[in-house]
């Protein structure tokens, strides 16, 4: 169960980076006339990753949960990618990226990488279901997985919402492009 701590602690060590990055981000759209949507439902989402992290920690823990080798390593490579699409999500919208929706106005939406037309729409969010559900249950953790997911749903809900109506204030994308919003802010987890 060490190692599984170890991962704990890796993965909020990651989140730690992303709000590094998205401190960053936030100063360079905000020096840019950015404006950030839905501060309501934030904390809320800093709860449930937080709550996620520590599920993970006190049901393994608390209700002794085995790794399972046939769940536990199909979930973990199941985590791996989770990282590996969000942190493209990351690279592709740079400066814009955030854990909180912030547009800057006049920018058009970002249609590459994983935001190309035809892929899921918000792919970070994809990764943080992903993740979300799969963290816990490398180590045996469903009630984690279950409560989390449910609760993700939920909070994904408004979120999304959220971001689509602060996307409708970005201008088209130029012509010749195929019109597909990319979050100026989605969050990780």
């Amino acid at each position: 169960m060490p190692w599984y701590f170890a991962l704990i602690a890796l993965v909020g060590a990651e989140r730690l980076a992303e709000l590094v990055v998205a401190r960053r981000n936030a100063r360079w759209s905000l020096a840019r006339g950015g404006t950030v949507h839905g501060r309501g439902h934030y904390p809320w989402m800093v709860a449930l990753h937080t709550g996620l992290l520590a599920g993970c920690l006190l049901e393994t823990a608390l209700a002794h949960r085995p790794f399972v080798p046939a769940l536990g390593w199909p979930t973990l490579a199941l985590v791996i990618a989770a990282q590996a699409l969000r942190w493209w999500c990351v690279v592709t919208l740079g400066p814009r990226w955030n854990t909180q929706v912030i547009v800057v106005p006049g920018l058009p939406p970002v249609a590459r990488g994983p935001y190309r037309p035809g892929l899921p729409r918000h792919p970070n969010y994809v990764a943080v279901a992903v993740e979300g559900a799969a963290l816990p249950l490398v180590h045996g953790a469903w009630i984690t997985a279950l409560v989390f997911t449910a609760l993700n749903a939920a909070l994904m809900a408004v979120r999304i919402r959220c971001e689509d109506a602060a996307l409708a204030t970005l201008p088209p994308p130029s012509p010749g492009r195929a019109p597909a919003p990319a979050p100026a802010g989605e969050a990780p987890a």
